[in-house]
């Protein structure tokens, strides 16, 4: 498989991660709900991963629910040294799969030992607060409460480092001032560049940032930009759209996702795709075209 040194490494926590990681959410059933259809295929996908020198797995026990954790348990435990998986909570699901609040102190708490169980971990490397304020997007509101809770958990031990998820630039600010904030994770890609601004301001400070849905999430990224570069640099437009997010900062992290074997390889590779300051350009129409849309 291609090697991802190229890409680089970052500080995560108290660790140095390759800057291209892998994303689990896909591992679940359809609408990362129920069971994979196919679970050796999710077995398999996160060997070839970690074989391939994935160092950084994203995670999180509403993904099924407990699916993908037991999943990820299955698949690479005893886990190799090195390997950063990082989880989420906040967040829960209903018997129908949609997607609620789960910010209590009970809620979090609960949240905190589902993970542990399910990865068969007894400290987790990082754990993500995802606001739901709003289930769509980042939404203002003071996220103390909940980060407090997690600290509190952090000083038991159960929680090496905390990080932020679907928030806005005012709550990571908020959060800085409680706790020591290890990454933030929001959604950015070619077309969705609202957190243009924040990336560079915890670039200053060293802070990851790791875009969810870096290739459009439900909605793959589509662009005459997009083609008409993948075909001048012989590579896949999904290729290109992550070699443009390892140019745009050093601090982002990618956590592409997968089911297939296949298209994993295709994600790695995306490290050695080398992209000219012209080229660059001719991307950042991408988001031109989806602002005038």
């Amino acid at each position: 498989m291609t090697s991802i040194d190229q890409a680089g490494t970052h500080p995560l926590g108290s660790r140095r991660v390759r800057r291209l990681g892998y994303g689990a959410m896909q591992l679940a059933g359809p609408g990362v709900f129920g069971p994979p259809k196919d679970r050796e295929a999710a077995v398999a996908v996160l060997r070839a991963a970690v074989a391939g020198g994935v160092d950084h797995i994203d995670t999180s026990d509403f993904y099924g629910p407990h699916e993908t954790n037991r999943i990820i348990r299955e698949a690479l435990a005893p886990y190799p040294a090195g390997l950063t998986l990082v989880t989420k909570v906040g967040a829960r699901r209903d018997d129908r799969g949609a997607w609620l609040p789960a910010a209590s102190r009970e809620a979090l708490t609960q949240a905190v030992h589902d993970n542990l169980r399910h990865l068969g971990l007894e400290v987790l490397d990082v754990v993500n607060f995802r606001s739901m304020l709003d289930v769509h997007g980042p939404a203002e509101g003071s996220i103390a409460a909940p980060l407090a809770v997690l600290a509190d958990l952090q000083r038991q031990g159960l929680i090496r480092h905390i990080g932020l998820s679907n928030v806005t630039p005012a709550q990571v600010a908020e959060g800085r001032s409680i706790c020591e904030i290890a990454c933030v994770q929001n959604q950015y890609n070619l077309a969705h560049r609202g957190d243009d601004a924040l990336i560079g301001d915890l670039a200053r400070d060293g802070i990851p940032y790791v875009p969810f849905f870096p290739l459009g999430g439900f909605s793959p990224l589509q662009s005459s930009a997009l083609s008409e570069v993948a075909g001048r640099l012989g590579a896949t437009p999904m290729q290109v759209a992550l070699a443009w997010l390892l140019r745009r900062s050093p601090n982002i992290l990618l956590i592409p996702g997968t089911a297939s074997v296949v298209h994993l390889r295709e994600n790695l590779a995306a490290a050695e795709v080398a992209l000219p300051d012209e080229m660059a350009a001719v991307l950042d129409r991408i988001a031109a075209e989806n602002a005038a849309a």
